[in-house]
């Protein structure tokens, strides 16, 4: 008998919708319920039936809490699970966000398309009824199954706060399925924890075939495209992630701000739900790297400066229309398939004086996609809309481990590995990380189709 059988549910050859099923003694653990995402929220997938049955899963364990990761969670409760939802608890406070935020969205736009809501507020509540269990990095947690003790252990993967890998020992025998990892040294997190004395891993890939090539300069680009943009009067449009590039964003205006690099403009935050994670990380300041945890010792606010505006509310975010000034304006979402940031889009791309920063990862057939691929049309609201604006990509703000990083996130273990699986990426990236870390380690790499079912022993 297999010590662990693993069926890749979602996030195989894609890199979104992070889905994996594993079965050891006796007992089925999900690997994160996410969404598939793409030009729309509500793309067919999601809506399909999960290819288990959501009663028979006894644990969910969540790697991380962005939407990707745990957007179809509240389905699989409404479909019939009942088992016990594990993870750090910032996962956990970001997860319900998430949800609830989520819900809001599906609702607009399934109205629009004349088709049900993908989940109800219910089952986002019940989602988090279940959710009672949160452990801290390198605190083993014994589960039983009905062949013996296993152990989880989640380690600090340094993607977003509270992201983990989760590492399965069972039977003499050790799996990590890492999650997202983080692009290590992160301007907030910790480095990613090293694995060690692991039999089978399965690893993104997101980044697998590219580096960041501007992760030391990413500073400073961003200080040249914000003076140059004010000084012509225009607006720094930025579609930033809820979850850490929005932190990251705020962190590096507050030091710009502070030190008079740029000139003083307002810098609006046009995002609820990046307003409402903000508190989260000032609430679990104590996860953060040892250089920003002394910066907040010593008094300063580091999400937080002169000039910034957030506009929670509806009426709020409209009257940025009424600064016909230069500014700055960070909405959501990061891919530009939804949110607030797309009604600034359609406002400010057309202006040859504005520019557009994408500092984060673009899915294919998502707006950000097309406007980093040098589009010079593109549809808004069933709109054509010139692009006029500049386009500045900067990836060194990107909370994902380049190639470099990822084939060297290997190393540590390399010496006890059995067994590579490339998920979490486009196929071009997965199959290019997946042959770099055969040739250089010798180790047996596989990249998955979605629906496969693999035996380890």
């Amino acid at each position: 008998m297999a010590t662990f059988t693993v069926t890749f549910a979602g996030g195989a050859q894609m890199p979104t919708g992070s889905n994996f099923l594993l079965q050891m003694g006796g007992k089925k653990i999900l690997i994160d319920c996410g969404m598939v995402q793409g030009e729309k929220y509500t793309i067919p997938i999601n809506y399909e039936k999960f290819s288990y049955d959501p009663a028979s899963i006894d644990i969910l364990i969540v790697t991380h809490g962005h939407l990707d990761h745990v957007g179809r969670i509240p389905k699989l409760v409404k479909d019939g699970f009942k088992g016990k939802i594990i993870s750090t608890a910032p996962t956990r406070e970001i997860g319900e966000l998430i949800m609830l935020d989520s819900l809001g969205v599906f609702g607009k736009e399934a109205a629009h398309q004349g088709i049900e809501r993908l989940y109800e507020e219910q089952d986002v509540l019940r989602a988090v009824h279940l959710w009672d269990t949160v452990l801290e990095y390198e605190k083993p947690f014994s589960y039983q199954t009905d062949a013996g003790e296993a152990i989880i252990t989640l380690h600090d993967a340094g993607h977003i706060l509270g992201s983990a890998i989760i590492e399965i020992a069972f039977q003499g025998k050790r799996i990590a399925f890492t999650g997202d990892l983080g692009n290590t040294p992160s301007p907030l997190m910790r480095d990613t924890t090293p694995l060690r004395n692991v039999d089978y891993l399965i690893m993104e890939s997101v980044y697998g075939d590219r580096n960041h090539t501007d992760k030391d300069k990413r500073i400073e680009i961003l200080k040249e495209a914000v003076v140059s943009t004010i000084q012509k009067g225009g607006t720094v449009l930025i579609p930033a992630f809820s979850i850490e590039r929005t932190q990251e964003m705020l962190q590096a205006f507050n030091e710009l701000v502070e030190h008079k690099e740029i000139p003083s403009v307002p810098v609006y935050l046009d995002s609820p739900l990046g307003i409402n994670v903000t508190k989260v990380y000032k609430k679990y300041e104590g996860w953060f790297n040892e250089n920003t945890e002394k910066i907040i010792q010593s008094g300063d606010d580091i999400f937080a400066f002169k000039g910034l505006i957030q506009t929670p509310s509806p009426e709020e975010s409209k009257k940025i229309n009424d600064d016909h000034g230069s500014k700055v304006i960070i909405a959501g979402s990061g891919m530009s398939n939804g949110g607030r940031i797309v009604h600034h889009e359609a406002r400010y791309l057309p202006d040859e004086k504005s520019t557009i920063l994408i500092v984060g990862y673009q899915a294919v057939n998502t707006l950000g996609r097309r406007i980093s691929d040098g589009e010079k049309q593109v549809i808004i609201h069933n709109q054509p809309v010139q692009v006029r604006a500049k386009v500045v990509t900067i990836h060194g703000f990107s909370a994902h481990k380049d190639s470099d990083h990822l084939y060297e996130f290997v190393d540590s273990t390399k010496e006890s590995l059995k067994k590579v699986f490339v998920v979490l990426g486009e196929p071009k990236s997965a199959y290019y990380l997946a042959q770099r870390i055969h040739e250089g380690y010798g180790l047996d790499v596989v990249v998955p189709e979605k629906g496969n079912t693999v035996e380890l022993d």
